[in-house]
């Protein structure tokens, strides 16, 4: 089968991940007696993204092929490879200044650098983020965010 550009192959790996998932989280409890069991969550996830990664496979092969399909644009590569670099930092970062201020500067990035939008766009995004995930879980479910070494 013939795919216009990458996605078609991106999907089959996504699928492929997808049954994975799926047939790992079916060894789990799906609901015990207190409610949605540790396999609840993996499956609906492996299940939505087995349906989609199979709209991206139709799509692409339904698409006609651009006559540049070939061609890399490595300005885009560029930009992708940033943004997973930033993402590694970040998780690295997460132990010495903790999940909310390590993710706040993973959006900072994205959005001021990756996106090129004005740095006070930048920061309030960051601190929106952040602020939703403390309301979230340590406000509404009353799970803590992992601390850094720095104590927050």
């Amino acid at each position: 089968m013939k795919f216009a550009r990458g996605d078609g192959y991106s999907g089959v790996a996504l699928a492929a991940l997808a049954a994975y998932i799926i047939v790992q989280a079916r060894q789990w409890e799906y609901f015990g007696s207190d409610g949605p069991g540790p396999g609840f969550f993996p499956l609906w996830y492996g299940i939505a993204m087995a349906a989609l990664s199979a709209v991206l496979i139709a799509s692409s092969a339904l698409r006609k092929q651009n006559l540049t399909a070939g061609a890399v644009e490595w300005h885009r590569v560029r930009r992708a490879l940033r943004a997973w670099l930033a993402l590694a930092v970040s998780i690295a970062a997460f132990k010495l200044v903790g999940f909310p201020v390590g993710f706040a500067a993973l959006t900072f990035f994205i959005v001021a650098v990756i996106y090129r939008r004005p740095l006070a766009v930048a920061a309030a995004v960051a601190v929106a983020t952040a602020a939703g995930f403390y309301v979230v879980f340590p406000l509404a479910l009353g799970v803590a965010l992992p601390p850094g070494m720095l104590g927050f």
